[in-house]
């Protein structure tokens, strides 16, 4: 088995940052489903603004509302206008790794999704 990246949210904007919660990542509804992040599924969080890097689990924020909110302690490494690059992994077994794609999300300044990449066909190595 080998760890492989499943999915990625890149360069979304945190919208709020709110160190009262109890914790965790809000993230639209949709731009969870295009990369196919569940509810309390741990995501990892890196800040492009400031170098951190954290683990924690996503929560469902309104589809089409743009909130990425960064919620509890976590709220301590990133502040509303960052920019964060949202991960999620998966154990492949070693004979599916050459052939395993993980789904990329690519969002605007107003996280608005622009593109997708969800490649679902086999890549030669």
């Amino acid at each position: 088995m080998r760890i492989m990246l499943k999915s990625k949210i890149h360069r979304a904007k945190v919208t709020e940052a709110n160190l009262d919660y109890e914790g965790s990542i809000a993230i639209d509804k949709r731009l969870m489903d295009e990369a196919d992040i569940l509810p309390y599924e741990q995501v990892q969080v890196l800040n492009i603004n400031n170098g951190a890097r954290f683990a924690t689990y996503a929560i469902e924020a309104p589809a089409n509302s743009g909130i990425i909110g960064i919620r509890g302690a976590a709220a301590r490494l990133a502040a509303k206008g960052d920019t964060v690059i949202i991960l999620t992994y998966r154990n492949v077994e070693e004979a599916e790794v050459r052939n395993f794609l993980p789904r990329l999300v690519y969002v605007d300044e107003n996280n608005v999704i622009t593109r997708t990449k969800h490649i679902v066909d086999a890549i030669p190595f």
